[in-house]
């Protein structure tokens, strides 16, 4: 007997365990009247309506409305104190971002609110956003840290993180990113502080085992390509996985840097050049793209479509933050990616799952419904991957299952 069974389903899944990139991203696996069958929290079984047999403890009759993995929010920066809301005026007067981060403003107020914070207040904070973000149909999610700037405030982040990865449905993958800006105590000493994580910070933060991967940010008055391969080598030989948000603002060099280091994932690429495509194109790395945030700092949209003509895997993510991206809703940047990219429906829903979870290291449990994959999946309320693409602004979930458990499902 299956603990539940999806009756009546509309099947929309990439395949496999390995990012897709080039043609393979939009080739994905489209069969209607389907039955899904889960036990133990996997999926047991696929067959044509009818023909699973075997009886289960609670049916979900779908109805023909589209059944999709769950989405797999690769890029986060969940757990902050404080809000930013003040800015978007200054946003819209004109300021660019590295003028409001100049001002003490930008990443540097989050960091002051996140340093108040108690514990407590972060991680009750960062589990309503999760609740919400499971409600719209995300279920495995990437979270960094990086609002503190020093070992405790890091440590606290990520303290966090583990700790809702226990207790909430949301599988939760933790990212130290004690190199998100340069704090004000080392101002105009960017490489004493990068002497700092170097020497110090990034050591502790490893014996302490709650990260996987090392971010950075390799921009333009923030860390330098020679700074950021700095502290990307020490991170690697410390035993981390390494992302980098690169080339957001100028073309710094940060693809090529990703590529050279073998970096699982480079991420923003908004003004990546064409030789640091070409270097992506020849690595492993994973492109993590951010629509929601071009959209709300008025920015052009990362060159998607040449990615994926040049064979780079490409994944989507929401870059939910307090200051350019402060929305989790990875629908909205399902749309985007569809507008705002030019990405056909079936290489957006690809890099919205399976390439997701390969970016954050769990291509083989998550991403895609097939047998023996952990039973992370959402009925759409409409019938097949067009419908959801064009509708944008409301929730069109209507049944959640998270690791084998209907965990929402509208009244």
């Amino acid at each position: 007997m299956f603990d539940i069974m999806i009756k009546n389903a509309n099947l929309a899944t990439p395949q496999g365990n390995m990012p897709k990139s080039g043609k393979a991203q939009g080739e994905i696996l489209i069969q209607n009247n389907v039955d899904i069958g889960i036990l133990d929290g996997k999926i047991a079984k696929i067959a044509p309506r009818g023909e699973l047999g075997t009886p289960a403890q609670e049916v979900i009759n779908a109805r023909g409305r589209l059944v999709t993995p769950g989405l797999v929010d690769s890029h986060t920066h969940l757990v902050f104190g404080g809000f930013r809301q003040n800015e978007l005026q200054m946003k819209l007067a004109g300021a660019q971002y590295l003028e409001i981060l100049a001002a003490g403003g930008g990443i540097l107020s989050t960091v002051k609110a996140t340093r108040a914070a108690s514990f407590d207040e972060l991680c009750d904070k960062a589990e309503g956003f999760l609740n919400d973000m499971i409600d719209h149909g995300t279920t495995t999610t990437e979270v960094k840290s990086g609002y503190g700037l020093d070992f405790e405030t890091e440590l606290k982040q990520l303290e966090v993180v583990r700790k809702l990865n226990i207790h909430h449905d949301m599988d939760l993958v933790a990212t130290f990113m004690g190199a998100h800006a340069v704090p004000t105590k080392f101002a105009g000493n960017a490489d004493g502080y990068v002497n700092l994580l170097i020497n110090e910070i990034i050591p502790k933060m490893a014996d302490e085992g709650l990260a996987e991967f090392c971010d950075i940010f390799c921009e333009d008055s923030v860390f330098n390509v020679e700074q950021s391969r700095r502290i990307l080598q020490a991170a690697k030989k410390h035993g981390f996985k390494l992302k980098i948000h690169a080339d957001e603002i100028v073309d710094l060099g940060g693809a090529k840097l990703a590529a050279e280091l073998g970096a699982t994932s480079a991420e923003h690429l908004i003004a990546a050049s064409d030789e640091g495509l070409q270097a992506l194109a020849q690595s492993d790395t994973i492109a993590i793209l951010l629509p929601a945030t071009s959209f709300y700092l008025g920015k052009p949209y990362a060159r998607a479509r040449d990615m994926v003509n040049l064979g780079i895997p490409v994944a989507i993510a929401s870059d939910f933050n307090p200051g350019s991206s402060p929305s989790f809703n990875m629908q909205l940047a399902l749309t985007l990616a569809y507008i705002g990219y030019r990405l056909h429906p079936c290489e957006a829903l690809t890099a919205a799952t399976l390439n997701g979870a390969c970016a954050i290291g769990l291509g083989e449990t998550k991403g895609t419904i097939e047998v023996g994959k952990d039973a992370d999946i959402v009925v759409w309320d409409c019938p097949d991957l067009d419908y959801l693409f064009y509708r944008f602004g409301n929730n069109q979930v209507y049944t959640v299952i998270k690791n084998g458990g209907v965990t929402y499902e509208i009244d």
